[in-house]
């Protein structure tokens, strides 16, 4: 998948993501961000314990669900007798996992640390809480409430350091706290215990020994002024359920274009504002990130500066499309999903104070979006730097066009999906109905620099009750007018339109694909990821999948499966047989009219191949013994690497079945290729089915870093090098050899993994690359239509191939399975 969690593979949403309309503040950005530090080596850093001016507590949760205090905040104490003058310092944020794009963020201090005392910086405030912290100096970072990393620095510049060692080097570090799982600690470990309620903290004492793990413990958040004691002694012990009253707010008077600014981050971030004017283009009343959007009808003449804002009212809006209001609040840049995952901001008021002026208002006049308005280019580079603060330029890129309508009212007419309904009610459809189109009306993703800036996603703000969301195919057009306020939205990947208006759904006609027949002297061989098969799943996906396999694909002589679950599925008590499960799908293709298929596949160490926690996936083969041989050679384990041995015409493995250097740290939490070696009419055909690791922790294609960071790229490149290498030693053994790589690679034909793999053609053929190019994709993402799965043959075989993408999944709101199954028909 292009962006999928490592918890659940090939889901479209990460695992613990909600669908929009629905926030959640921070998110961990996934095991594999942390895989570009690779090779540098985490160690803990050690400044000199500090006998003045120190962090004393370190909160992150202001504002999250279930705070009481409305900001994040950083807590600084004197353990000396003498005053520390703070101006020249400045306290610094690094996100707990940070990539090689991560950049630290400052809030410059003023004023004095007393002897013996302490000094509060106030940080971004959240949605939710009732108690502003005292502060004696405010900045704006967003922290998060569960992991992350705090210095007080000498000087306002930024650090650069992005591991505890280099950190531990900078003698600009006064002190530094790594809290939860930050990677950039102090001593043993970071600071344990943070979360939305409570803080980190040092005791009475102040003790610095220089290890955040022993100095510092978890408790109810006590922010200290200068001057000040601890925090409120009544905190409240129910929640309202209403908004609560909010007191008259003085701040800056302000238009929506004076809060939007012309960069993507607003200028007047973390600070009150009053006299905001609009009219209400669009409510959303469901999930939790409640408000509405609204517009100033008397707009500025900068394109740069959006006229529309989201209001986050965190419960049910009491304002209606067409009112004329004021509002006053807080203006935020709230980051869903989280600042460490690298997504943009989305500039909104919160804590507002709403007045109705009038209602029955008419709305500004839409933008429309359609092909010659939107820029074919699609987000400007800032060498792998944030664009945030770079102006924006909407006639050159179409990120900077979406961002300058954010929150605007904008519409598009009769366009064409290029990605089905799915079970959150979103599709995606093409402003740009030319720009890499496939052959069945999707859009191709044909390189890193084509992300294809047409695609916008469709929501709907109608009840669904009476409008239903519509269900539609790639290919489809949305016929009519679609319009409503331009969201961001983190799970889509760019920006949405959030329907007051929705067109209806015209078909194009697509069909799911039949693969052709094969002739009796060629063996067919066929990868399908069957997304997170287990015994407890409906008999129905079970039913799906066998008649995919026996009318789609008409009944392979082998199959690989990826993602077969063990024989309880998600529940983690060291259960790893699959059996249970490959007999409910043996039995249901026979049921369907295919062949009794046996099976053979080496069940994993538990919890050890990553993937849904307790589910245990692997890769097996299917095999149908009345058509071809398996050549059972015993040996091969979980734990035990498969070899070969051999030369010529007796060239053999070690095990079959076997995996390769299971043991390799290019494996860790990672599938590992299962080796077969197959007979037909005589001949040997050695198979290596495949499952690489996900797309987990990657920067986003809208990512604010650009380019985004392909994080999670180190792992499988170390694994294509791991069975290139394992290939070529089978093709020198028998220079015959007859070899088919296939599975899900969970990365592009143009990739350096898959580049590794084949090396670059001289060891296997990567045969998605003979289709026309109109043809090269097996699974839809985020619009666009990719290759994550293939096949690849030794080079003389590639000369005796037939070979197909059977289109039955990707690109249908009805799915089995969120990949398109392929096939191969071939003459040893």
């Amino acid at each position: 998948m292009s962006h999928p969690s490592e918890a659940t593979e090939t889901s479209p949403r990460p695992a613990g993501q909600l669908p929009a309309g629905f926030r959640k503040r921070f998110l961990p950005i996934g095991i594999a961000g942390a895989m570009v530090l690779a090779g540098v080596g985490v160690h803990a850093a050690f400044a000199a314990p500090s006998a003045d001016a120190l962090i004393s507590e370190v909160y992150g949760g202001g504002g999250n669900s279930g705070a009481t205090y409305t900001n994040d905040f950083v807590e600084l104490a004197n353990a000396g007798g003498a005053a520390v003058d703070l101006s020249g310092y400045s306290v610094q944020y690094l996100p707990g996992t940070p990539s090689a794009t991560s950049k630290w963020q400052a809030t410059p201090l003023t004023g004095t640390l007393a002897g013996g005392g302490h000094f509060l910086v106030l940080e971004a405030a959240g949605a939710g809480g009732t108690t502003v912290p005292p502060a004696d100096v405010t900045g704006g970072i967003n922290m998060s409430g569960t992991n992350g990393t705090v210095a007080l620095v000498s000087g306002a510049d930024p650090l650069t350091c992005l591991t505890a060692a280099d950190c531990a080097a900078d003698p600009r570090v006064k002190d530094l706290v790594g809290y939860g799982t930050a990677l950039v600690h102090e001593g043993s470990g970071a600071a344990a215990g943070a979360s939305n309620t409570a803080s980190v903290a040092r005791g009475a004492g102040l003790a610095d020994t220089d290890d955040n793990a022993a100095d510092f413990t978890a408790g109810e958040p006590t922010p200290q002024a200068a001057g000040q004691g601890g925090g409120p002694t009544d905190p409240p012990t129910t929640p309202p359920t209403t908004p609560p009253t909010t007191p008259p707010v003085t701040g800056v008077e302000a238009k929506i274009h004076d809060i939007q600014g012309d960069t993507r981050n607003s200028p007047l971030a973390g600070k009150a504002v009053t006299g905001v004017t609009g009219i209400v283009t669009g409510v959303r009343d469901y999930g939790s990130s409640r408000g509405f959007w609204m517009q100033d009808p008397t707009p500025d003449a900068d394109p740069r500066t959006s006229e529309g804002i989201f209001v986050y009212t965190s419960s049910s809006p009491t304002v209606a499309v067409g009112d004329s209001v004021t509002v006053a609040g807080t203006v935020s840049q709230y980051y869903p999903g989280g600042a460490d995952t690298g997504v943009q901001a989305v500039t909104e008021i919160t804590k507002p104070t709403v007045t109705k002026v009038s209602s029955g208002n008419a709305l500004p006049a839409p933008v429309v979006l359609d092909d010659r308005d939107v820029p074919d280019a699609f987000v400007p580079s800032a060498g792998g730097g944030s664009i945030e603060d770079l102006p924006l330029r909407p006639a050159d890129y179409a990120l900077d066009l979406y961002a300058s309508l954010e929150g605007m009212n904008v519409q598009i007419k009769d366009t064409r999906v290029v990605g089905a309904t799915d079970p959150y009610s979103e599709l995606w459809v093409t402003v740009k109905p030319d720009q890499d189109p496939t052959k069945r009306g999707g859009t191709l993703y044909t390189g890193y620099d084509q992300p294809n800036s047409g695609r916008l996603m469709v929501q709907s703000l109608l009840p669904t009750a009476t409008s239903p969301f519509p269900v539609a195919n790639v290919g489809d057009t949305l016929r009519g007018t679609t319009s409503g306020p331009l969201d961001y939205n983190q799970f889509a990947g760019t920006y949405a339109v959030q329907a007051r208006e929705l067109g209806t759904v015209k078909s194009g006609g697509i069909t799911p694909e039949v693969t052709a027949r094969a002739s009796a002297d060629q063996a067919t061989v066929a990868t399908y990821n069957v997304e997170n098969l287990a015994p407890g799943n409906p008999q129905s996906k079970f039913d799906a999948l066998a008649q995919g396999l026996v009318h789609s694909l008409r009944s392979p002589d082998i199959v690989a499966l990826e993602e077969i679950q063990d024989n309880n599925g998600a529940t983690d008590d060291g259960t790893v047989a699959a059996d249970q499960t490959l007999t409910k799908l043996t039995d249901a293709i026979v049921a369907a009219g295919g062949p009794r298929y046996e099976w053979r596949s080496i069940d994993p160490v538990n919890d050890k191949d990553g993937g849904q926690p307790g589910g245990n996936i692997r890769s097996v083969f299917l095999f149908n013994p009345e058509r071809v041989g398996f050549t059972d050679i015993p040996g091969g384990d979980s734990t035990t690497a498969v070899g070969i041995t051999g030369t010529g015409s007796t060239t053999a493995l070690t095990a079959s079945p076997g995996r390769i250097a299971p043991n390799d740290q290019a494996w860790n939490s990672s599938r590992k290729p299962l080796v077969g070696q197959f007979t037909f009419r005589g001949k040997k055909l050695f198979v290596i089915a495949n499952h690489f690791d996900s797309k987990g922790g990657d920067q986003g294609i809208d990512s604010r870093f650009q380019p985004p960071v392909r994080s999670s790229e180190v792992q499988r490149v170390r694994q294509a090098i791991l069975e290139h290498d394992f290939v070529q030693q089978l093709e020198s053994a028998d220079k015959k050899a007859d070899v088919v790589v296939l599975g899900d690679l969970n990365d592009y034909q143009f990739s350096p993994a898959v580049q590794s793999l084949t090396g670059n053609g001289s060891v296997l053929t990567d045969l998605v690359n003979t289709l026309p190019a109109q043809e090269r994709y097996s699974y839809v993402y985020e619009g666009n239509s990719q290759v994550l799965d293939h096949i690849l043959v030794s080079p003389d075989l590639a000369k005796h191939v037939d070979y197909d993408v059977v289109h039955i999944n990707s690109e249908f709101a009805n799915q089995t399975s969120d990949h398109d199954p392929q096939v191969v028909r071939l003459r040893p």
